[in-house]
């Protein structure tokens, strides 16, 4: 899917300075399997993921990406992490300070497929086979993982307790 209008809009008015934007991680689970995609832009394998929409629900958000990048239909079930991604500078040199909201998902229907390009292949795999999948992605699949674990929020310097 090409840079969302609304990112285009901005860029018009701001040029390559930083843009901070929401995005949102979809970490589906299918019985044992989690749905990762190989990314065609740097080949990466990866959970489905996407820039949140002005006036969009985050949880809205989430469910649309999945379906668009891989044709399924999910129930979001929780917000798994909060956390700030390291500044991204692209090739044509704007700048992007992403905050990822990473949601656990239950998959509810659709055989996975590059639905619009994003994504080269896709596809169920077990928890066992995540060698090729790089730590940060394997980390949102760790957070999600568990069912009722609490949200995790980075960071820490602003709470009076520390962070775990």
């Amino acid at each position: 899917m090409p840079t969302p209008e609304f990112v285009l809009a901005l860029r018009e008015k701001i040029g390559h300075a930083p843009l901070p934007l929401i995005g949102v991680t979809a970490v589906v689970f299918r019985d044992e399997k989690v749905l990762l995609g190989r990314r065609s832009d740097n080949g990466e394998f990866a959970p489905v993921s996407g820039i949140l929409e002005p006036e969009e629900e985050p949880a809205d958000a989430v469910a649309r990406e999945a379906l668009e990048e891989a044709g399924v239909v999910v129930r979001v079930d929780r917000l798994a992490w909060v956390h700030r991604l390291p500044r991204t500078v692209y090739a044509n040199l704007d700048e992007v300070d992403y905050l990822d909201l990473v949601f656990r998902c239950t998959w509810v229907s659709g055989d996975p497929y590059p639905a619009d390009g994003e994504l080269a292949e896709v596809g169920w795999f077990g928890l066992e086979e995540l060698d090729g999948v790089g730590p940060d992605h394997r980390r949102r699949i760790a957070l999600a993982l568990a069912e009722d674990d609490p949200t995790r929020f980075e960071g820490g310097r602003w709470t009076s307790s520390p962070a775990a």
